[in-house]
């Protein structure tokens, strides 16, 4: 089924099937999880078969696992991304996320298909379409507002999803080349070489600096935690949190942590009900500082902010925890209020630059009257430390104690069981019911004989029954149902609580039933469009029969197809320097004797051998950065993870 109307989705990460099986424990209702290939996380792949086996576990709890298929295909790998969903169609793989609309038009089973947010949905139009023509569920581009959202939501009645943690790209996903004009690693087939963190100079028109060596494209991390009930409120029913590549404390962490909000959202609006079963008891307090971040955002769902930015550095610096107060041959001295531990991470800033070491034994000293002091001997000689100095803040990245717990059983997750006893002509029969209306049943046989002690020998049973406590199981309530007291072994019941939570187990797998594939509306749709760019990333001929058949005219190839020998937008982003530097000509509207001073003229931005052009479209509210592929790349064959083989001829053909 695809969500129901009203129904909430937490959806999790996983870089492997050990994560998501972490991510549906921590409260995910769903996961998404890359395959063996052509997901846009080069890096981040699983088995068929592992993936099989997360599936399984997921359904166990009505969870969902989508697999990520969101490369743009070459025509020689069409044939192979056929096989590939099929395999995962045999896995029982509940939905694909796609780009690329040429697997619209292959001979494939009918697997949901997710669109992914590099199909860059930022409009009604193009969100009304999709949902005509066969996607189940739309993952909104993450500058949209909540206005915008509503808007969507308002022309469409397919689920909606939006990203609400984690790494932002600078760019219009889908919208970004940056990284292959520069090093031939496409981002839209999942090699993005991250060509946005790297630090750049901003120049303006008449080449004065306005910013130096600064991570002028780098973004904060995305953090939505103040903002779910208003996106939920505005449409969106699966709640994304960003992290193929992120490892099992950050999944664990922060699925934890919109857990825990979404559960007390669900209890205070119960119109809104949540999307798998069961409920997560967590045994650590999540805290999205302690893991991997760049600062916090919420980007443009309440509009645009000028603080969006990570200019200073990409990494993650942490929390200030102090200052040095103190200086020694190998060690250093902190004051702070945190405690410390060996192989705590902490860095400092030298200039632009952000400097880390371990603290390989640390050491409580005593206390003043601004908190404790600790010895701090680094792993690093304290000569390789010369730039730290006192007085400087330190800021921790790494809480050692902290991760060591997450690597502990850190959340389990548990259904509610009505249990009863009865007898049969030749035994015992034990019923099970949850609160999904699953039932089971399981009998054993065995020659009943009265008990010499019958209240005891209730207690007994009631006590072997209830013993769910390493299942994902735990008793509402239990009734025995017997016309007497009969002794009955303790190693009996034991063996047949086992075997009827086994049995209900596959109960729960079986009776889930995987959504089907929104069909597409007859006659097929119009695409909003009657001719596309580069921009459509069209990369093979089924994609450009998907236009063709829905009224589009003129398709332009993808620009990794090497047609595209010019300057061109290699990124279009939200993001805008000029309004993140107060150059913006809306800002400077009404300005007693600046209006009409500033104009939106070109810029330059430069990273070492590299230069761009930025231009900017204010009626959108829009900068693009402007540039060429190097010749070296665009003479080169459009990329493909098949090999086709060399064809040798006599004479010229």
């Amino acid at each position: 089924m695809s969500l129901r109307k009203n129904e909430i989705e937490l959806l999790s990460p996983a870089k492997t099937v050990e994560i998501g099986r972490e991510a549906i424990l921590h409260g995910a209702d769903a996961v998404y999880i890359g395959g063996p290939s052509f997901g846009a996380r080069h890096n981040a792949s699983n088995e068929v078969s592992e993936i099989a086996k997360l599936v399984e576990f997921a359904h166990r709890y009505h969870a969902r696992i989508f697999v990520t298929l969101n490369t743009i295909l070459h025509d020689s790998e069409l044939e192979p991304a056929r096989k590939l969903i099929h395999e995962f169609y045999d896995a029982g793989v509940d939905a694909l996320i796609v780009q690329d609309m040429g697997i619209m038009e292959l001979d494939i089973p009918p697997i949901q298909i997710h669109a992914s947010t590099q199909c860059d949905i930022r409009t009604p139009a193009k969100a009304q379409f999709l949902g005509a023509s066969g996607f189940s569920q739309l993952v909104l581009a993450r500058e949209l507002t909540l206005e915008q959202i509503r808007a969507v939501k308002a022309a469409t009645e397919t689920p909606l999803e939006y990203f609400v943690h984690g790494a932002l790209c600078v760019a219009f996903s889908g919208q970004c080349y940056i990284s292959h004009a520069k090093d031939g690693r496409s981002a839209n087939r999942g090699d993005c070489s991250q060509a946005c963190r790297l630090p750049y100079t901003l120049s303006d028109s008449q080449g004065r600096v306005v910013a130096y060596d600064k991570h002028l494209l780098s973004m904060k991390d995305n953090d939505q935690s103040a903002n779910l009930e208003a996106l939920i409120d505005a449409g969106i029913q699966s709640l994304k949190i960003e992290g193929r590549y992120k490892d099992m404390g950050y999944v664990k962490n922060i699925t934890a942590h919109y857990r825990l909000l979404l559960d007390e959202i669900l209890k205070r609006r119960p119109e809104y009900f949540r999307a798998s079963s069961g409920q997560s008891q967590i045994t650590f307090t999540p805290n999205v500082d302690k893991t991997f971040h760049r600062g916090h955002t919420t980007y443009f769902a309440n509009g645009r902010l000028e603080n969006i930015g990570a200019f200073d550095s990409p990494k993650f610096v942490g929390l200030h925890i102090g200052y040095v107060t103190q200086l020694g041959k190998d060690w250093f001295e902190l004051e702070t209020n945190d405690d410390l531990a060996n192989g705590d991470g902490l860095n400092y800033m030298q200039k632009r630059e952000v400097v880390g070491l371990q603290a390989n034994v640390v050491e409580r000293k005593g206390q003043n009257e601004n908190g404790t002091i600790w010895r701090v001997f680094p792993n690093e000689r304290m000569s390789e430390l010369a730039s730290l100095k006192v007085g400087m803040s330190v800021h921790r990245n790494r809480d050692q104690q902290w991760e060591m717990a997450l690597t502990k059983k850190s959340a389990d997750r548990k259904l509610g069981l009505w249990m009863k006893l009865t007898e049969t002509g030749n035994g015992l029969q034990l019923d099970l019911n949850d609160a999904d209306g699953v039932a089971s049943s399981v009998q054993v046989s065995l020659q009943l004989e009265p008990a010499q002690q019958a209240e005891k020998a209730y207690a007994a049973i009631q006590e072997a029954l209830a013993k769910l406590g390493n299942t994902m199981f735990y008793a509402e309530q239990i009734d025995v149902k017997l016309s007497q007291a009969w002794f009955i072994p303790t190693s009996v019941m034991n063996g047949l609580r086992r075997d009827a939570v086994a049995a209900h187990e596959q109960a729960r797998v079986q009776q889930w039933q995987r959504p089907l594939r929104t069909a597409e509306q007859e006659p097929p749709a119009v695409y909003p469009e009657t001719s596309l760019s580069y921009l459509a990333n069209v990369y093979n001929e089924k994609a450009r029969a998907f236009y063709q058949r829905h009224g589009v005219q003129l398709i332009a190839a993808a620009y990794e197809a090497h047609e595209e020998p010019g300057e061109v937008p290699l990124m279009i982003t939200k993001h805008c320097l000029r309004f993140s530097f107060n150059l913006c000509p809306k800002q400077a509207k009404g300005v007693t004797g600046v209006q009409g001073q500033v104009r939106a003229e070109p810029m330059t931005l430069v990273s070492g051998d590299e230069k761009f052009t930025l231009k900017f479209d204010c009626k959108p509210c829009e900068m693009h950065v402007m540039g060429s592929m190097k010749p070296h790349i665009f003479k080169s064959a459009p990329p493909s993870t098949v090999e086709i083989p060399m064809v040798f001829h006599k004479t010229r053909p």
